[in-house]
């Protein structure tokens, strides 16, 4: 994914076709550089397995997973080159065939992503905030993934079509290719899918960057060398990043562009955000947790 990330860049320099609205060669620069945060952060979660079982079992877990989005990515590069668009393409039968062998790749994925959270979930780590870090991202993670499901069905204009050349989109409410945000291209006339599927699946990373955050802050604020502390901020930045995600997803399917959001959007973002400093405040103000409680956490 790191090469196919030099090769994509090079595209995007010195190949000036543009597709569906985007210079051609930005898909797979964005899910190469996806990919390789993706699977470094796997690996590193799959290292904190604590019983040789379970790490045999997310071995080839990973392998399977790598296998998948090597061949995702494969195809993608493949439908590039050949100047067509990889996802949602039915324009000929070559084209279809190609997309039910992605989707069959993205639900292998999927799968396997499912079973390295259930390992994640059934380990038992000795430091309770990393393990709740890495439990709940990977599973807001999976949720997220799980948007591209989403996309595949039909739009209300497909339907209308005997033998539409395309089938799904990213975009609700208007048309894919249109106007969008710089470098993501997500629309900024509609509602946008990839906003949700993007947010959700890097939870993966930045739910443990905070963790890392609260660890390397630890020594200068005592309250925070508490290892309770850091455990509710963890299940806080959790809960946030989930009713976030949630929010962004639903204000794609309502088909509100993320940069144009109603009243109704504006008082959800108000409430999580009150939401998040209070129980933030509270997390670091309340007492200790009695030990029955902690044992529960750790479970």
């Amino acid at each position: 994914m790191a090469a196919l990330t030099l090769v994509a860049a090079g595209g995007l320099v010195l190949d000036d076709r543009v597709l569906v609205g985007a210079p051609i060669w930005a898909k797979p620069l964005k899910f190469s550089v996806s990919f390789v945060a993706y699977g470094l952060t796997l690996a590193w979660m799959l290292s904190l397995l604590p019983t040789a079982r379970a790490r045999r079992v997310g071995w080839w877990a990973g392998t399977v997973l790598t296998v998948a989005s090597t061949v995702e990515m494969v195809l993608i590069t493949m439908q590039v080159i050949r100047g067509e668009q990889s996802h949602f393409n039915n324009a000929t039968p070559f084209d279809t065939a190609v997309f039910q062998v992605m989707g069959a790749t993205v639900v292998i994925l999927w799968l396997a992503a499912l079973l390295i959270a259930v390992l994640l979930l059934r380990a038992r780590f000795l430091d309770r905030a990393t393990a709740w870090a890495v439990r709940l991202s990977s599973v807001i993670a999976l949720a997220g993934a799980a948007v591209g499901f989403v996309m595949v069905r039909p739009t209300p204009e497909q339907l209308a079509q005997d033998d539409p050349a395309t089938q799904g989109a990213h975009s609700v409410g208007v048309p894919d290719g249109g106007p969008g945000l710089p470098v993501l291209g997500w629309s900024t006339t509609g509602g946008d899918l990839r906003i949700a599927h993007f947010f959700g699946m890097h939870a993966l990373q930045l739910v443990p960057l905070v963790l890392l955050v609260l660890a390397a802050l630890a020594p200068r604020y005592a309250r925070l060398a508490d290892d309770r502390v850091r455990l509710r901020l963890i299940l806080v930045a959790s809960a946030s990043y989930a009713a976030t995600f949630l929010l962004v997803a639903w204000q794609a399917l309502r088909g509100q562009a993320l940069l144009s959001p109603d009243a109704l959007t504006l008082a959800a973002a108000a409430a999580i955000t009150a939401l998040t400093v209070t129980a933030t405040a509270l997390a670091l103000r309340t007492p200790a947790s009695t030990p029955s409680t902690s044992r529960e956490l750790a479970a």
